[in-house]
């Protein structure tokens, strides 16, 4: 059984009559990666500063370690902190920066020189020690943050948005870098991030916030592909949500009546979804077969096509498939760029097949 790093009970935060965090409750192993996830005013950042100590708790217990810190100073909470602005003393060089958190808890000279030596080959920069913050890249810079955050050797790292400032290319890159260091010290990381493909590559479990409360919290896959709730669905990924009901249950599975198909099925992961209640049926994008055979057991539909986006490596097609009373519903599949695939046009009208293992019944 994993050990808990860190135990959040009922912690809440209230600004006057504005509930920034309803009480919550979250446990976090040792040398788990967890990021918060969720647009802004969900709640992320205020867990993070609570967590963090910036902020007073009005309610609620947290504990690091078995030790109830929630009225402790920051000093005290066996944390370090990563932030988006590094935050570096432009006068200090490089190794004086990393010295510096050492300095502070009185670590001797020698045993200093030993740990910073070891910080700066843990994020590939042995050889810019003596420069200043001034003469390094973004990247770097933000390698020098982590370095002097990991060099004290703190229980817990929290990172607040620390890749928002740089460009797309290098951001992947300081992700694999950041996971690369995680996974070579083992250390706990709670990881904020408003970037939903930033959350599903780096992350063992996500916490997705919504209006104060976690939404649901897995690991990426269960998010993606067996959210709770139409928020969850809507917000990580692209995906279709179209309107149905369910007509009864059979085992692990629901039958749904849906406009413009004969019978549909849809693997449940929600067990609330009731027979004779409406629901949302999800299907993402790459789950949609264009114009293919359709396997045994699929469902199909058809559906207009209305513009087509090729982003590289990635072709999505949008359509609209015409309901009955109701107005068209939007529809969006994905595939990899073939260049001498299938052309489509404008006006076309496409069949879409699936196959019920890749669809998600939602209470709506």
């Amino acid at each position: 059984m994993a050990t808990i790093n860190l135990q959040i009970s009922g912690l809440c935060k209230r600004y006057g009559d504005f509930v920034a965090l309803a009480p919550t409750d979250l446990d976090v192993a040792q040398g788990e990666f967890l990021t918060l996830l969720g647009p802004s005013g969900s709640g992320k950042t205020t867990l993070l500063s609570l967590i963090a100590g910036l902020a007073q708790a009005d309610g609620g217990l947290i504990r690091i370690n078995g030790v109830d810190v929630t009225d402790g100073a920051p000093y005290d909470r066996d944390i370090g902190m990563v932030f988006q602005n590094y935050a570096l003393f432009p006068h200090m060089t490089v190794a004086e920066n990393i010295a510096f958190p050492l300095q502070m808890r009185k670590v001797d000279a020698t045993s200093a020189k030993k740990r910073v030596a070891e910080a700066l080959e843990m994020v590939h920069l042995p050889h810019v020690a003596g420069r200043y913050p001034r003469e390094l890249s973004g990247g770097q810079q933000q390698r020098i943050a982590l370095a002097r955050c990991m060099v004290y050797r703190p229980s817990i790292i929290l990172m607040d948005e620390p890749l928002g400032a740089l460009d797309k290319k290098l951001r992947d890159h300081m992700q694999l870098e950041i996971k690369r260091i995680h996974r070579d010290l083992g250390t706990t990381i709670i990881y904020v991030t408003h970037d939903q493909e930033e959350a599903m590559t780096m992350s063992d479990r996500i916490c997705l916030m919504d209006a104060g409360k976690i939404a649901q919290l897995g690991t990426p896959a269960d998010l993606y592909f067996r959210p709770k709730n139409v928020f969850v669905a809507d917000f990580l990924g692209e995906s279709n949500l179209l309107d149905a009901q369910v007509t009864s249950r059979e085992g692990d599975q629901v039958r749904l009546a849906m406009q413009g198909i004969d019978k549909g099925r849809a693997m449940v992961y929600d067990a609330q979804v009731q027979s004779g209640k409406p629901v949302k049926l999800m299907l993402r994008p790459q789950n949609l077969r264009v114009n293919g055979h359709a396997e045994a057991g699929a469902e199909t539909m058809s559906a207009k096509l209305t513009d087509i986006m090729v982003t590289g490596g990635m072709t999505k097609l949008y359509m609209q498939r015409q309901q009955q009373n109701a107005e068209a519903a939007e529809l969006v599949a994905s595939f990899p760029t073939d260049r001498l695939g299938a052309r489509y046009e404008i006006g076309q009208t496409l069949t879409l097949s699936w196959s019920p293992a890749d669809a998600v019944a939602i209470a709506g």
